[in-house]
């Protein structure tokens, strides 16, 4: 049975900015089903690792694949969801929980312009995977700061990922919100997805990770004694709770 490539496979990195180098030489690799931390003091290059090997920072030194592809290479942009650091969701035009997620849907449709009943079924499926099912016509700048981040999480579900990378979805919202980011991954990564987490602290979503890497001003630290626990675990088994009603099940190839 063929051996499926990695989901992310990021070799040799060294990226950042003309006058400020930030990454220097990490090498990681996420399998598919995997949850997969990325933890370190702030400013130890953890978004801007996540960031490049998006694609969305130039790289110096290094190769980046996703599913098996060379970057500059990768087109299938719908299979991964990202949601960045401190984004509102309720900034801008005024839009509607069901308008803001709905736009997840665009890296699939042909003609964007016109939802089809499926791009419809997968931004109910969204909505209701991060439990905003009853807030779907309310104005997302009528949410707290919770209810946002969970509408950007579900824009990124909408568009049925097999990678999902998270860039400290946690920080500054409440512990209500914090445990319906953990059903939803655990939802997700039941249906076969796999994840990418930029934390400090990981807090309730701890037992979802399968294993973790940290930075320190730009390096991967070697794993060693002493390194447990939320904010930077060795190596932290899920366990498995009972599931909530209305988890995410995408279908991941």
């Amino acid at each position: 049975m063929p051996v499926s490539p990695p989901v992310l496979a990021v070799r040799a990195l060294s990226a950042g900015y003309p006058d400020r180098p930030v990454l220097r030489d990490v090498s990681l690799a996420v399998a598919p089903g995997e949850v997969l931390a990325i933890l370190g003091a702030n400013g130890s290059g953890k978004s801007t690792l996540v960031r490049a090997a998006l694609g969305l920072l130039p790289v110096t030194t290094g190769t980046i694949s996703l599913f098996g592809t060379a970057l500059p290479r990768f087109r299938q942009r719908h299979r991964i969801g990202y949601v960045p650091q401190r984004v509102g969701a309720g900034s801008g035009v005024p839009a509607t929980v069901a308008e803001v997620v709905s736009s997840g849907r665009l890296a699939r449709r042909r003609l964007r312009w016109l939802p089809r009943a499926t791009d419809r079924a997968a931004v109910a499926r969204a909505i209701a995977a991060v439990g905003l099912a009853d807030r779907r016509r309310d104005l997302v700048g009528t949410l707290s700061g919770g209810q946002q981040q969970r509408t950007l999480i579900a824009r990124a579900l909408a568009s049925e990922p097999d990678l999902l990378v998270l860039d400290e979805p946690t920080t500054g919202v409440d512990a209500a919100s914090q445990l319906a980011f953990a059903a939803t991954i655990r939802g997700f990564v039941a249906g076969g997805g796999a994840v990418v987490l930029v934390a400090h602290e990981l807090g309730p979503l701890a037992e979802l990770v399968s294993r973790s890497v940290v930075l320190d001003h730009g390096r991967v630290v070697p794993p060693g004694p002493g390194r447990t626990g939320d904010r930077a675990p060795d190596h932290v088994h899920p366990h498995a709770p009972a599931e909530p009603p209305g988890i995410w099940r995408g279908n991941h190839r």
